[in-house]
């Protein structure tokens, strides 16, 4: 994969990200699960960031995502998670109406990409979605 460039500046910032809904509640199945993975799509095409490995687990979401350089990790999470919270309430209105008044859980875990090669990242993503499964069926 090639880095970004532009005329006096190349980059290639790569990050493991893992966020989880608010309690951990499994509330990523079926519908909501598909709507979440279209929300964070959206979302990062519209910011110019670049996804390339992910999935969404029932209690939790992991990226593998290539941020441009005028965006700090916590200013693309807070748009990512405060974007999303508001576009899933206002997809599946019985989240709010139960009194949740927040989606996901005010934290979150990154790490840059840069010991480890970004296949290795992919594979313990692919891992982590294929033992959901397994464990769900």
């Amino acid at each position: 994969m090639d880095n970004e460039s532009l005329t006096h500046t190349k980059w290639r910032c790569q990050y493991h990200i893992v966020f989880i809904p608010k309690y951990r509640r499994k509330k990523m199945w079926g519908v909501v699960r598909t709507d979440v993975v279209g929300i964070i799509k959206t979302l990062c095409d519209y910011k110019h960031v670049r996804i390339t490995a992910g999935a969404v687990m029932p209690d939790h979401v992991h990226l593998c995502v290539e941020l441009p350089l005028k965006y700090s990790v916590s200013s693309f999470m807070g748009y990512l998670k405060g974007k999303s919270a508001l576009m899933i309430f206002d997809k599946h209105p019985e989240f709010k109406q139960r009194g949740d008044k927040e989606f996901w859980a005010r934290g979150y875990y990154v790490e840059t990409i840069g010991n480890i090669d970004e296949a290795t990242v992919k594979k313990y993503i692919e891992d982590q979605y294929k033992e959901s499964m397994r464990d769900n069926d």
